[in-house]
């Protein structure tokens, strides 16, 4: 039997399905999706799954059609092999997940072994893009911020983890990120249970997350048993 994660008040894992509770946040680039999800992580003792390891491995190319290539469509991720594996996990089976070099714009041979829990937390641009992915989550999420900061936020995170130049960045993000932000990520926020300010303290975004799972944990069991029809 399930065991209550500490500080969750109101969730009675023994009444809910055998089978994890998915939950999205969906939102644009440098909205603070991966900060959400890993302080909600936190609070859930859930794993993360990050939809930007299942991008396109890009090694066939040579560096410079990889570096502009457009990240910022759906098509840039193997979404095929990622709904497939948010459907093991919706079943209560752990998975093999890709692991992807953002400096070299390529996948590498490492994969990393993904085992569900009670919950299991999904975070990404197109989240809530694709319906049958949508179909799977209990709940969903879209965090949003002023374009301005997100630009600010990718700035520092790209230079600090992905060895790129501001110049890069900001030419990435005006050319790509986003003009696509408003074509494919944006529309997504109608089908999101919970809007999130990117810019509310984490701590009260988590409380009000934790809020709606206590409201109503047993949502989506009959989703999970229509997984293995």
């Amino acid at each position: 039997m399930s065991k209550r994660p500490p500080g969750i008040t109101g969730l009675d894992l023994s009444r809910m399905s055998r089978k994890p509770y998915l939950i999205g946040v969906a939102g644009p680039s440098g909205a603070g999706k991966s900060y959400l999800a890993h302080h909600l992580a936190q609070r859930l003792h859930a794993p993360v799954l990050a939809l930007d390891r299942y991008y396109r491995d890009l090694s066939h190319l040579p560096p410079h059609q990889r570096a502009r290539w457009n990240f910022d469509e759906p098509s840039a991720l193997e979404y095929e092999r990622l709904i497939s594996d948010a459907c093991t996990l919706g079943q209560g089976k752990a998975i093999e997940v890709p692991w992807y070099d953002f400096s070299a714009h390529q996948r590498t041979a490492m994969v990393c072994r993904f085992e569900p829990a009670d919950f299991v937390i999904l975070e990404g641009l197109f989240t809530l893009y694709w319906p049958r992915l949508r179909e799977l989550l209990g709940t969903r999420i879209y965090l949003d911020e002023d374009r301005d900061i997100c630009l600010q936020r990718r700035l520092h995170r790209d230079a600090r983890d992905r060895g790129r130049s501001p110049e890069a960045v900001i030419a990435q993000f005006r050319s790509t990120v986003a003009p696509m932000t408003e074509k494919y990520v944006r529309p997504t926020r109608i089908y999101a249970d919970l809007f999130i300010s990117g810019s509310a303290p984490v701590a009260a975004s988590v409380e009000h997350v934790v809020a709606h799972l206590e409201a109503r944990p047993l949502l989506r069991r009959a989703a999970y048993s229509a997984l293995s029809r």
